[in-house]
């Protein structure tokens, strides 16, 4: 499979210099590739109507944010999003609008929630020689706590969301007397003493295929997704005062982590015992879970990684190789020793 895809005038590309763009087929041509794509309100689900097929590239980012001051992934103009501010810079460095980008991030994030892995992928109607220079590029036009760590070229079928296969994610507690002020932003801080082990007990009843109905909180965009997924691991690991929920599945529905890691918490405190979990998995409503505790605050929950298979995040024919960013040296020494 080559990375081409069909465009039906050269004359409706941007203006880029000739060492980054890639001359395109003709519409003719038999390496052209149709992809297709859906927009970025779709549900975490895969009846999802497909929006009509886009001609071009796809391209895959791999994003790491502070999600302090924005109002989750999700693209809304005031408060700024993660997804608008990248949006906003993806527009200047390829000169196309936004409807054009078809920009799709594997998970919508809420306000004031951190990632590390988050994955995207855009779409342009002409290729790269090199990634470099527009990996550069964005993360200069991106505010200090937006980075992209990694852009790559990916087949048609590839779709942010819809591949993927798992994701991973970490809540922190601070379990101290006194807050950490490095950690305030990136950690809930819980004074009262906790009991991990009988934290980890009640975290193994997670794992498994349940329905986790309990532990959802209703979403505006998400429809009516599948409440069936798969928890794979779900780990507690103490470091010192820090306590981090590590906890690995097959998706994750609105709030859900959070709602978990609540629901520990109180058992943590030794407030309920630990097969509490399996009695409210059991009712498959969220009233029950609201009688014990309301979802943990934002500030502790982190996106690490999205899973994939392998053969979505092959490299096709006739593509740039993965940009990791550039690294800058001095050949000399410019100043003079005396």
């Amino acid at each position: 499979m080559t990375c081409y895809g069909g465009v039906a005038a050269a004359a409706a590309l941007p203006s880029l210099p000739p060492t980054t763009l890639t001359t395109l087929p003709s519409s003719s041509s038999n390496t052209s590739v149709r992809v297709r794509d859906v927009g970025s309100g779709g549900a975490e689900h895969h009846n999802t109507v497909l929006k009509p097929t886009v001609d071009g590239f796809k391209w895959r980012l791999l994003i790491s944010y502070d999600g302090t001051h924005y109002k989750g992934w999700q693209f809304q103009q005031t408060p700024p999003t993660i997804q608008c501010i990248l949006e906003k810079a993806l527009t200047r460095a390829t000169k196309l609008g936004r409807k054009d980008l078809h920009l799709v991030g594997a998970s919508r994030t809420d306000g004031g929630v951190h990632a590390w892995g988050q994955v995207a992928h855009f779409v342009t109607p002409f290729n790269y020689d090199s990634l470099d220079s527009i990996h550069a590029a964005l993360n200069g036009l991106l505010p200090p706590d937006i980075r992209v760590r990694e852009i790559s070229a990916v087949v048609p079928e590839f779709h942010a969301r819809f591949s993927a296969k798992g994701k991973t994610y970490h809540y922190k507690i601070f379990n101290d007397a006194v807050m950490d002020p490095f950690q305030r932003l990136y950690a809930y801080h819980v004074t009262h003493k906790l009991n991990a082990a009988v934290m980890r007990e009640a975290a193994n009843h997670f794992i498994g295929t349940h329905d986790f109905s309990a532990f959802v909180n209703s979403s505006r965009n998400d429809g009516v997704p599948n409440p069936v997924k798969t928890i794979f691991r779900f780990d507690i690991i103490k470091m010192g005062a820090l306590l981090q929920l590590e906890v690995e599945g097959s998706g994750f529905m609105y709030r859900q982590v959070r709602n978990m890691a609540a629901l520990l918490l109180q058992i943590g405190k030794e407030a309920i015992a630990p097969d509490i979990v399996p009695k409210i998995l059991s009712t498959r409503d969220r009233k029950e879970l609201a009688k014990y505790t309301l979802a943990a605050p934002p500030q502790g929950l982190c996106l690490v990684a999205v899973k994939y298979n392998e053969e979505h995040l092959q490299l096709p024919l006739g593509c740039p190789t993965t940009s990791l960013g550039r690294h800058h040296s001095i050949s000399k020494c410019k100043v003079p020793f005396y």
